[in-house]
């Protein structure tokens, strides 16, 4: 976060987890935070330009979510926002330069997804865009320094991918 801590979401101990937790490097102290609405596994979470941190999509033990939360560390509290086009766990997610966030592939509520779409700040909204050309469970993602986002490997169809796309 900008304040230099660190914010540790969700995740699984014997049962999944809604909590949130504030790490502080310089102190090494753990201190809780306002719990999400949702618990969650195999989400992400992206910082975006105004500070507040995107929680999109995981797993809560039955079913991939479509579901997106904001947290907002000046006031701690977690903020539902509008639903993801799908539902999906194991996706990426990457800040584009003009702030939007492109989540993009995963495992949907019964298949591998090659779909991506963009989360608009500014709006609050979710719009499909350009399909993937491989369908990619845990693909990495890293936007390279001249805009375009790299799309890298993960797993598809009982196989583990070597293949990369751009965006």
């Amino acid at each position: 976060l900008s304040n230099g801590k660190v914010l540790v979401i969700g995740g699984y101990n014997n049962d999944f987890l809604n909590s949130a937790e504030l790490y502080d490097p310089l102190t090494g102290i753990w201190t809780p935070t306002g719990n999400m609405n949702n618990v969650r596994i195999y989400h992400t979470a992206s910082i975006l330009p105004n500070g507040k941190v995107l929680v999109a999509g995981g797993y809560n033990g039955s079913i991939a979510y479509n579901s997106v939360e904001l947290y907002d560390p000046l006031t701690s509290t977690w903020i539902a926002t509008s639903n993801m086009n799908n539902a999906r766990q194991w996706h990426t997610a990457s800040i584009l330069s003009n702030g939007k966030v492109l989540v993009a592939g995963g495992l949907g509520v019964s298949s591998y997804l090659n779909s991506a779409e963009l989360y608009d700040p500014l709006t609050g909204t979710w719009t499909t865009t350009n399909n993937m050309n491989t369908a990619r469970q845990e693909p990495t993602s890293s936007l390279l320094s001249n805009g375009v986002v790299l799309v890298t490997g993960g797993f598809s169809n009982l196989n583990f991918l070597n293949s990369a796309e751009l965006y």
